[in-house]
């Protein structure tokens, strides 16, 4: 079976799964998009790895493993999601040691939370692309309602977005002094979430 190498859209909160969020990965030679489900710990841990700028004070436990293989020498070459069974996902992750490859059992969130911090690319079979992708319309027509993703896909490029227009809580209002210091504070008390939206801001107001 043929490899299909996968990128990272982004993450986009479900509006109806509570507490949950969708990873978006991209086809790279083609157009169709795989949809995963994800925990939010996992949500945070990829928007971390994927935001350069926020460091967290402590290492979260996908820097941890990231620390100790590399004490030890292990590289993660890459992460096949290898199966889909009843809307799961299940993926390998392909290590070397001394030469030596051992592919290893995880969950999809958590290898690619990991393939990130180490720089490793990330593939899907053919047949699961065929069974599970989609295609999304990047601007749908006035009055069209967007393809039947569940209400799960809406802006896949933010992070916690949805959830933070549900809420009401805003930060327009804020200064861009104050935003800094709202970012630093959620860095420090390790509400990556929060940061996420922060620096979404902050990037708004510094194009």
């Amino acid at each position: 079976m043929s490899l299909v190498k996968l990128t990272i859209k982004g993450i986009s909160y479900s509006q109806t799964q509570n507490g949950a969020y969708a990873l978006i990965l991209n086809e790279v030679d083609g157009e169709r998009k795989l949809p995963i489900v994800i925990g939010a710990f996992e949500a945070q841990s990829i928007a971390i790895a994927l935001e350069k700028e926020i460091k967290p004070p402590r290492p979260l436990t996908h820097d941890l493993f990231k620390n100790f293989a590399d004490r030890f020498d292990i590289v993660v070459k890459q992460v096949i999601i290898h199966k889909l069974v009843d809307g799961v996902f299940y993926s390998s992750i392909i290590c070397e040691r001394d030469k030596i490859e051992e592919i290893i059992d995880a969950r999809t969130s958590d290898a690619i939370a990991l393939a990130l911090r180490f720089s490793a690319p990330i593939f899907t079979y053919k047949n699961i692309l065929d069974k599970a992708g989609i295609y999304l319309k990047a601007n749908p027509a006035d009055g069209e309602k967007p393809e039947d993703t569940d209400n799960v896909l809406t802006n896949p490029e933010t992070f916690g977005m949805e959830e933070s227009n549900q809420s009401g809580e805003t930060y327009t209002k804020h200064s861009l002094a104050e935003l800094h210091e709202l970012l630093e504070g959620a860095v420090n008390d390790e509400d990556y979430e929060k940061a996420a939206k922060l620096r979404d801001e902050i990037s708004k107001r510094e194009l």
